[in-house]
């Protein structure tokens, strides 16, 4: 039934819009990192118009947003570039007949990790600025 990698078989159609779907999808999260990361970076602006507003002692920085938002940003263009790559890699590799089957998606697993990591960052960063802030 399957046949082995590299038998030559010609991909079909199907084959060709799964990957095309596939690059649209990483093309879209990396948008949203971008997008994610621009809101970040602009949350330290946000907290210090707050404390103007508020007419409290401007003591803390948050300049670690405007850093957090940066690395979400530059991660979303590095996303995007190595989706394209990996999508003309894997059209030559289905025109050739050459592709391997059930590999796992380690670009994928990497950002699923990653983004845990920030996520887990931010949240010690906000903390961290409530009870700065707070006391």
């Amino acid at each position: 039934m399957d046949e082995p990698a590299g038998t030559g078989q010609k991909a079909s159609l199907s084959d060709y819009l799964a990957a095309e779907r596939t690059l649209l999808a990483w093309i879209r999260t990396g948008l949203a990192l971008m997008g994610f990361g621009f809101v970040v970076a602009r949350f330290g602006l946000f907290l210090q118009q707050v404390q103007v507003m508020q007419r409290a002692p401007s003591e803390q920085s948050y300049g670690l947003s405007l850093w957090f938002g940066t690395a979400l940003i530059v991660v979303g263009v590095i996303v995007n570039a190595f989706a394209g790559w990996h999508h003309l890699r894997l059209v030559r590799e289905l025109d050739v007949g050459e592709t391997v089957h059930s590999r796992p998606s380690t670009q994928a697993v990497t950002i699923a990790f990653f983004l845990a990591l920030v996520g887990l960052a931010m949240a010690i960063y906000l903390v961290s600025v409530r009870s700065s802030t707070g006391s």
